[in-house]
């Protein structure tokens, strides 16, 4: 790897996974990011994944139809482990070794997760699915993807999304928005950029933890972030 990156932390988007549906898990979609990942297993990152449940439930949307916050934000974290059972699958269906590790206890759905038998069976070549987000209300699965990515010593953090980067503004929107090719965090801050909620950059920032966003839909560009091009956006310090 071009850019030194040995063990990463991907963030999955579960909208991402309907791919053309309007709900729940697109096969078609989950398929190619199957073989994106198993394209940068065989080069020998280590690759620990967290995922978004947004394709099956979302807790905050859930509250605004009159789910009790907390109960909505526990549905969220279900669905995110729903959508970690399926990469598993597809991963495991290609020949790659994939464990889903859950915030909440859910054997035999999944081992609960540690930090120490997160980082062992990367160790051993598996991919890492880290899903429940971090097991308490009131969190997203950004701010999970930036506590797992922090404990397991992850080098970089790539958020995979349906836009190429980080832009002045929400690209599909705004026909005028320009994209970065890096950023700082505290620009982040001072431009008000919704990249992440805040507590999750918070915490890539006060942990030195780097960031990359990219687009994980387009096939193929997960191993371009690898091998070095420049394409998405890089935020750090």
């Amino acid at each position: 790897m071009k850019n030194g990156f040995k063990r990463i932390l991907l963030k999955l988007s579960g909208e991402s996974l309907m791919g053309g549906k309007q709900y729940g898990i697109d096969e078609v979609r989950l398929g190619e990011y199957a073989g994106q990942i198993k394209e940068i297993a065989e080069m020998g990152v280590q690759i620990g994944i967290v995922i978004g449940g947004g394709n099956i439930f979302r807790g905050l949307s859930g509250s605004g139809r009159g789910f009790d916050r907390v109960k909505g934000d526990q549905m969220g974290m279900l669905a995110t482990i729903i959508n970690g059972l399926a990469l598993s699958s597809a991963l495991n269906t290609i020949g790659v070794k994939a464990s889903v590790l859950t915030s909440i206890r859910m054997e035999p759905v999944g081992e609960y997760y540690s930090k120490d038998r997160a980082v062992k069976l990367l160790e051993q070549g598996h991919v890492v699915i880290m899903a429940g987000g971090t097991g308490n209300p009131f969190f997203t699965t950004d701010t999970a993807s930036s506590l797992r990515g922090i404990e397991i010593e992850a080098d970089v953090m790539l958020k995979g999304t349906r836009v190429e980067g980080i832009y002045t503004a929400d690209p599909e929107k705004d026909p005028d928005a320009v994209k970065f090719d890096e950023i700082t965090f505290d620009e982040i801050y001072r431009r008000n950029l919704k990249v992440m909620d805040l507590t999750a950059t918070t915490m890539c920032k006060e942990n030195n933890l780097p960031l990359i966003v990219f687009d994980m839909d387009t096939v193929g560009n997960l191993k371009k972030v690898m091998t070095g091009e420049k394409i998405g956006t890089m935020v750090h310090n």
